[in-house]
Order: C-alpha cells, then structure tokens, then sequence
C-alpha cells in the first residue's frame, strides 16, 4: 500500500539524507579550503607543494558549512521539498541519492560542481516522473535567474571587501561585518522558522 511504501521511504531517507550531506561536505568545503589554502600559497604562509591544508583550515571550512547550512538551509529545503515539485518520499529518495552519488564521484576525481544545481536538476527529475507538468518552472527560472547573478555580485562583494581592509582597522572592519551578517541570517532563519511552524509545535 502507498502508506506502507511512503513509510519504508522516509526510514531509507535518513541513510539518502545523510548521504548527501556527507558528499555536500566533500565537494563544497575541499573548494573553499583550496581558495583558503591559495591564498596562504600566495601570502607565503604555505609552501606551493603541501600536501594537505592546514588543520585549522580544515575545522573552519567544517564549522562554516555547519553554521551556514544551520542559518539559511530551511529556506533552501521549503523551496527545493515543496515549491519546486510536489515530492513524496519515494521521489526524496531518489533526488537524494541520485545526487549524493554525483556529488560522491565529481567529488572523487576532483571536480567542482555546485551542490545546489546537483540537487535543483536531481528533484526537478524526480518531480517530471509525474509529468512536465508538476514541476513549477516558474520557480526553477527564478533559481536560475539567481544562480546567474550569483557570481557577478560575489565578485562585487569580494572586491568591496578588500577595498575596506585598506582602510585603517580595515580587517577588524570586515570581522565584524562578517559577524554581523552572520547573526542578521541566523536570526532571520529564528523568525522564519516560528512564522512557518504551527503554534503548537512551538508551545
């Protein structure tokens, strides 16, 4: 029976989910602690032929994806697990693995992807299973339109930045900057999450 099915689904979707966000782990943070492990090559403070990152390069790329997926990840799932497509367990599964077992092979032979596009097509797949019209592209081309500028506004931002560590206590400038933003996202993920729950899921 469908309940039966959905039910098995959503016991193999904690194995699915931890599986992608292991590979998540594997693909995001090894490019941000090569751009990290660049700049140490580039300031002197790493020899060009190491063989691995620095530990504590290692730890803050870790903390950073922990703490940045815990901030903003709710918006990121209500859009992917529901305004996307319609998904139900069985289709979650199969978007989860089928993603986790791109980003596990890119991964392996050293290939830079964005897990948010791995995991956009991946349910955009499972939801045309039921037909092209049950993924709202609408949406997909908002995500689109975002992933375009993405890009030119990061560059924008990372040159603002630099520019404000030339200016006296320029780097402390950028810490608290850096704090922040931090704290705006996490606080803005509070107030939404409350606003999305039921009132007697908060009591």
């Amino acid at each position: 029976s469908p309940e039966k099915v959905n039910r098995g689904f959503r016991r193999a979707q904690l194995v699915s989910g931890g599986f992608v966000a292991f590979t998540h782990g594997t693909n995001d943070a090894q490019k941000t602690m090569g751009i990290i492990a660049l700049a140490l090559v580039a300031s002197g403070h790493l020899d060009e032929d190491f063989s691995r990152p620095p530990i504590w390069v290692i730890v803050s790329a870790a903390l950073a994806m922990a703490a940045g997926t815990y901030a903003g990840g709710w918006r990121i799932i209500r859009t992917l697990g529901t305004r996307i497509a319609k998904i139900d367990p069985p289709q979650g599964f199969a978007a989860q693995t089928s993603c986790a077992t791109m980003l596990w092979t890119t991964a392996h032979f050293g290939f830079p992807v964005s897990t948010t596009h791995v995991i956009s097509g991946s349910v955009m797949g499972a939801g045309a299973t039921r037909g092209l019209h049950a993924v709202r592209w609408g949406v997909a081309g908002n995500i689109v339109t975002a992933w375009i500028f993405t890009i030119p506004m990061a560059g924008l931002v990372g040159g603002g930045m630099e520019l404000i560590t030339r200016a006296p206590a320029g780097d402390a400038i950028v810490f608290g900057l850096a704090i922040a933003i931090s704290w705006t996202a996490f606080v803005a993920r509070r107030w939404e999450t409350r606003r999305l729950l039921p009132p007697e899921a908060l009591e």
